[in-house]
Parts: C-alpha cells; structure tokens; sequence
C-alpha cells in the first residue's frame, strides 16, 4: 500500500440491507425491524427533506465526516409521549425497560384505510400479556415509499384498540405504518395544519362517498390514548417483519438519550434463540 492507499472497491463487513443475522457462539437469531434510514428516506407531507452533507472528505481531508438537518420522524422512529402530550415525557426521561424486553410481532393483514380494532388485539395471537413490547404488522411496510397510497391510504390504530393496550400496561407499541392512527385521522386530511395531503379528503370522498372528517371526527385519537398513557410508539416498522410475524420474541428498540426530544430514529431488533439456552424468546 502506498501513501495514497490501495483499498478495497466495494462493501466490506456486514450488507446494510441484510434482514437478519445470526450470532455463532450462542446461535441467537437477529432479525432488524427497521427501514433503512438515510439520504432519500421517505418524508411526512409537509415535513422537509432529510439533508446530508460531508463537511470533510477523504479526497480533500484524509477523513470523511457527516452532518444532517432533518426532523425525527423520518424513517423508523420513536414517539415519546411529549410529541402529542404537553408536559409529557421526553425521550430521554423514559425507563430504559420499555425499550427491551419481551413482545409479540401479531400478524394483522389491512388494506386501504381499514382499522386495527380491540377486537383484533383480544383475539390475536400470540396472546398479549401485561408488560409486553407489542408490533403490529399490517403488511403496510411492502408499500413504504414517498407515494400518496403509503401516506394517504395506510391502515391504522383504532381508538379502542389503543385503550385496550393501554389497560393491558404493555411497554411499547409499535406499527407498520406511517402513522399510528389511520391518516384521516390526522393532518394528512382535514385535521389541525391539514390537509398537508391536498387531494387526499376528497380522493376519501370520491372512493367512499363519505366525508372523512364525518367519519373521523377526532385528531390522532388512538396515539394520543397511547401517550398519554405514557406508552411510547415506534412509527414504520419494517425490514425483516414479515420473518417474525406470529411469533413471540424479544425486543430491543433503544432511542438516543435525547434531552426534550420528542421523537428520535431508533434501531428496532427482534432477538430470538432457537436452541433455548437463554433467557430469550424462542420465537414459536
């Protein structure tokens, strides 16, 4: 090697889309639960573009550097409660426990615009318990792009739904979806700050015959019930979901300690152990 460096084209260590690795001294099973988060990343209509930028390269500086300008609720992300809930808690102020620990992946199929009720979290499988980090995959991860079908027409969290979980005291919730209410009930249509999705309430109107605010009538009421139960929410959930769905397994979601943060990127890993010698859901 010269003083200019012969490197290696190409990647080296892992492949950053690979869904799932494997441990080999224990054999427990990693499987990633996110989107890829980075330059060109889907945003929220009406958010502004995720902006990276290298303040120092290699060619110029001998060392690369990286800076970004952006919200966090860009990609896989972490709602704490103070995002919708004055005077609730900030990222950095919530318990660590939430963050890792046992949960379910529950295999709930929607389409366009259709609900998760308390009916189907009752009646899920694997069942709920008290304290469980929860997922919910609707399928609606396949759509993720920055298109108006997976913004303006993704299932959502029902409110009940939203209160049963929140009798149950799980840890977390987390979805496959840009939202964790469905996007009519939300400033995508004709909420506060809304529609930030011009044509979305009357695309609603031409597809159903009904208006959406007549048929949602209240702002973001399911994540609301959540927060202000201080029950943090992860929002697009993705990657390696659909490996895991049905399954009970265990969850590790840890957010930046990020002082008065409402949000933050977070890296979501389901964890499983086929042979059983650990503490860790097997994931049967």
């Amino acid at each position: 090697m010269d003083d200019l460096g012969a490197y290696p084209k190409g990647r080296t260590g892992r492949d950053p889309l690979a869904l799932e690795c494997s441990e080999p001294g224990t054999g427990l099973r990693f499987v990633e639960l996110n989107h890829v988060w980075g330059h060109g990343a889907p945003v929220v209509p009406g958010d502004p573009d995720l902006r990276i930028e290298r303040p120092a390269t290699h060619a110029r500086d001998g060392v690369t550097a990286q800076k970004f300008t952006g919200n966090m609720h860009i990609s896989t992300h972490l709602n704490a409660p103070i995002h919708l809930i004055q005077g609730g808690a900030d990222v950095a102020s919530l318990e660590v426990n939430r963050f890792f620990g046992s949960g379910v992946v529950l295999d709930l199929p929607r389409g366009r615009w259709e609900m998760v009720s308390a009916a189907d979290l009752e009646k899920a499988a694997p069942a709920i318990r008290e304290g469980d980090i929860v997922v919910i995959d609707t399928g609606w991860h396949r759509k993720y792009s920055d298109s108006m079908e997976y913004f303006g027409l993704a299932p959502g969290l029902a409110e009940d739904a939203a209160r049963w979980l929140v009798d149950k005291k799980v840890a977390l919730v987390g979805i496959d979806t840009p939202f964790i209410d469905n996007p009519m009930a939300t400033s995508m249509a004709a909420h506060r700050n809304g529609p930030q999705m011009k044509r979305l309430p009357a695309f609603y109107k031409k597809q159903t015959g009904r208006e959406a605010k007549a048929d949602f009538p209240k702002w973001n009421p399911a994540h609301r019930a959540l927060l202000a139960a201080g029950i943090p929410t992860i929002e697009n959930i993705g990657g390696g979901v659909d490996l895991v769905k049905g399954k009970r397994v265990t969850i590790q979601a840890l957010p930046w300690r990020f002082q008065h943060g409402d949000a933050c990127v977070v890296r979501v890993m389901a964890i499983l152990d086929p042979a059983g010698a650990y503490r860790v859901a097997s994931g049967e």
